[in-house]
């Protein structure tokens, strides 16, 4: 299985997400057809929400933790139920534990060096972090010394009006923070920002 086989292939990265909000945002989200949900482990009680999310998300959809920084991190989200695992860096022991839990493996790479490595380590995907200072034309310099097929994932800075340039480079999803998500927003704000990058995405696949 890959990160691709969750459709869209749009990552909703929910920073500072509590227990009490967890229920109707994820409803909110997983109605609005988004399948892939992160919750970053630098807010408390991150993996309290994982499993939450964990046990009212379809069949169809991924839930993981970001911000996963060291093996014990991976085996935290792992107990909680989550199954994504993300990171702001390359760490090949980060990974490799990812890989032994049998997690989909999304580090953050910023250079062709981390790439490579993270790809060494057993990742199924890159996450391209920050985005914004790699610019598409970096990711498309970047792919191309990579093998085939291998997934590019922007992270930062991303909305629904640039997405279409990135995709243009390569792209093949994205991780979305804070133009998705901010803590405490309302319901019927984040059900506009998550209906509008879905029609971004469904845009740009035409």
């Amino acid at each position: 299985m890959t990160l691709t086989d969750f459709q869209p292939p749009l990552v909703a990265i929910l920073r500072g997400l509590t227990p009490a909000e967890t229920p109707a945002v994820g409803r909110t989200l997983f109605d609005a057809g988004w399948r892939l949900i992160e919750v970053p482990l630098n807010r408390p009680h991150a993996l309290a929400c994982i499993a939450q999310l964990v046990a009212m998300a379809p069949p169809d959809a991924l839930v993981g933790g970001g911000t996963l920084l060291s093996p014990q991190d991976v085996d935290e989200v792992h107990t909680a139920g989550g199954r994504l695992m993300v990171a702001p860096n390359c760490d090949p022991a980060v990974i490799a534990r990812g890989v032994e839990r049998g997690m989909l493996c999304l580090p953050g790479v910023a250079t062709p060096t981390e790439a490579l490595l993270a790809l060494r380590s057993g990742a199924h995907a890159l996450k391209l972090f920050p985005a914004d200072m790699v610019q598409p034309a970096g990711m498309k310099a970047m792919a191309s010394i990579l093998p085939p097929g291998t997934g590019l994932w922007p992270v930062g800075g991303i909305t629904p009006q640039n997405m279409r340039a990135w995709r243009s480079a390569g792209a093949g999803g994205f991780g979305i923070g804070g133009s998705l998500y901010q803590p405490g927003m309302a319901l019927a704000d984040l059900e506009r920002s998550a209906k509008a990058f879905m029609a971004a995405w469904h845009a740009g696949s035409t």
